[in-house]
C-alpha cells in the first residue's frame, strides 16, 4: 500500500464512521491510535489502524508505525486513490501474547472514479512493546 490516501487525519471529522470497519466513529476507534492516545493492542488492530491512515491521508502515523528495517524515508499518498472498504479475510498470531502475527485483508479503493481491490497478506512485529508493520508477504 505505497501510494495512498486522499484526505489529513487532521480533516476527518471524528464523528464519521471509521474506515476500518469497526463500525465506530473515527474518532473513538483508530482516530485515538492516530493521536497517540493508544497504542494497537494486536496486529489487526494496528492494520486497522494503518488502512485508516491511508483512508485519512495519515503519512506521519503510517511511518511511525512501520518497522525501521522497512521502512521507506519517505512516503507521498496518490491524491486520486480513494480508500472505501477494508476486509479481514483471516489473522496468524498477532494477539496480546505474541511478538509476531500476520494479517491477509483485501483493501477496497476507487481510483479515478473506478473501483480497485489490493489483496495483500502484512507480517507484523512487536517492537519495544509496540505492534508495527514489518512487510507484505508474498506466496
Amino acid at each position: 500500500m505505497a501510494r495512498r490516501g486522499t484526505r489529513r487525519a487532521a480533516g476527518y471529522e471524528p464523528t464519521l464512521t471509521c474506515p476500518c470497519g469497526s463500525g465506530q466513529a473515527y474518532g473513538d476507534c483508530c482516530g485515538r491510535l492516530h493521536r497517540r492516545e493508544t497504542t494497537a493492542a494486536t496486529a489487526e488492530q494496528l492494520m486497522r489502524s494503518r488502512f485508516s491512515a491511508f483512508a485519512v491521508g495519515d503519512t506521519a502515523y503510517l511511518l511511525r508505525t512501520w518497522h525501521p528495517t522497512t521502512r521507506p524515508a519517505r512516503l507521498t499518498l496518490d491524491p486520486a486513490q480513494r480508500w472505501t472498504r477494508l476486509e479481514i479475510l483471516a489473522t496468524d498470531r498477532g494477539g496480546l501474547f505474541d511478538t509476531a502475527g500476520g494479517v491477509e485483508f483485501r483493501a477496497h479503493y476507487r481510483e479515478s472514479g473506478r473501483p480497485g481491490m489490493l489483496h495483500e497478506r502484512s507480517r507484523f512485529v512487536r517492537e519495544d512493546g509496540q505492534w508495527v508493520y514489518l512487510e507484505a508477504v508474498t506466496s
